[in-house]
């Protein structure tokens, strides 16, 4: 029987080995996706292939698909077999958490240091994939500029299309109900329609 100590080891050999499971299925089905092999298996479509074949539900496997490459053409240290002889399990990043990264790439918000910052957590913190992706969240909502003028125009229109939703359904129960008079109706109908011309892309409009 082993000791606890070995157990232990064996234990975290398992648990890298785990989190890096995804790498050779990741690089088969990007070759696939990009060779369009499954046109050659009888498949019309990469989502056929994985569904029918494989049983991976299509957003799984195109997370593998653009994590790979992703993987490959920027952080191709993740790819040596010596990256994970060299260090701790914690800190052996899993592809929820490379696709984090990969997301962040590809947000205009983000600076250098942002981005470092959460390659940092991820290759080296080995933070959860569910925190960073927390962190990456709250900086874009940070970084994005909110223009004053266009935050009160649209404060202004969504005010102005409650009021008309407001005035269908007056009119639609007044209507119904005969408890409004006419001219109250006619009114509200006039009011309506001029809001409509000024606002003319409410969808109930036309």
């Amino acid at each position: 029987m082993e000791s606890s100590d070995a157990l232990r080891a064996h234990i975290a050999l398992y648990a890298k080995n785990f989190k890096l499971s995804w790498i050779e299925l990741g690089q088969g089905l990007y070759g696939v996706w990009r060779d369009k092999l499954y046109l050659g298996w009888g498949f019309e479509k990469f989502e056929d292939y994985v569904i029918r074949e494989l049983g991976l539900k299509k957003p799984l496997a195109l997370k593998l698909v653009k994590t790979y490459f992703f993987v490959e053409q920027d952080e191709p240290v993740y790819l040596k077999k010596e990256f994970a002889k060299e260090r701790e399990t914690v800190h052996v990043p899993g592809v929820e958490g490379l696709d984090v990264l990969r997301l962040a790439r590809t947000k205009k918000e983000l600076t250098r240091d942002d981005y470092t910052k959460l390659r940092k957590d991820i290759f080296e913190k080995g933070k959860e994939a569910s925190v960073v992706r927390k962190d990456l969240t709250a900086i874009i909502k940070e970084r994005k500029k909110v223009n004053p003028e266009e935050e009160r125009e649209a404060r202004h229109e969504q005010s102005v299309r409650r009021l008309m939703s407001a005035l269908r359904v007056f009119k639609k129960d007044m209507d119904t109900l005969k408890l409004a008079d006419p001219k109250i109706l006619n009114d509200a109908e006039e009011l309506l329609q001029r809001l409509q011309k000024q606002y003319s892309n409410d969808p109930q409009s036309h």
